[in-house]
């Protein structure tokens, strides 16, 4: 599963990477400003994760795959928003609500993948249609809700800084 020289493996790297880059990016949109480093790994990680779930082997759409197009929309409006718009007027506000909210896609996810492959978790919710499954589902995204509006107010009203 962690083994990077497996499709799968490197699936689950560039997952990890994107969410770990989540967090600063998100922090920094929280104080009104952009973390240039960790924008460009979250973006790029991001964006290649969804695009290599397209990869696995399947029949017909999947759930995930609805998920995974959703993500790649939203990154890639992210990126326009930053590296295309420049986040002028109201894309700054744009930026902030699509990078967030693609975080949250990828936090959606690991809970997800959580409760299939941690033992633990998988007891507690074998189908993941159980109650500890969506409280925690539903945890994550009312968090994320949170932040996410918190994160367009706070990144707008900040002023832009100029190089």
């Amino acid at each position: 599963m962690f083994d990077p020289t497996t499709f799968v493996g490197f699936h689950t790297w560039l997952s990890l990477i994107a969410i770990l880059a989540g967090f600063p990016v998100t922090a920094g949109l929280l104080h009104g400003h952009t973390r240039p480093s960790w924008t460009g790994i979250f973006l790029s990680t991001s964006f290649a994760t969804s695009a290599t779930g397209f990869g696995f082997p399947f029949n017909g759409i999947l759930p995930s795959h609805i998920i995974g197009a959703i993500h790649i929309v939203l990154v890639a409006i992210a990126a326009y928003a930053l590296y295309g718009r420049r986040l002028e007027g109201g894309w700054r506000r744009t930026y902030a609500i699509t990078a967030v909210l693609s975080f949250y896609l990828l936090m959606f996810v690991l809970v997800a993948q959580l409760f299939g492959k941690v033992p633990a978790l998988r007891a507690l919710a074998p189908t993941q249609s159980e109650p500890p499954f969506a409280i925690a589902e539903t945890f994550v995204l009312f968090v994320f809700g949170f932040v996410t509006w918190k994160a367009a107010v706070r990144f707008v009203q900040m002023p832009r800084l100029t190089p």
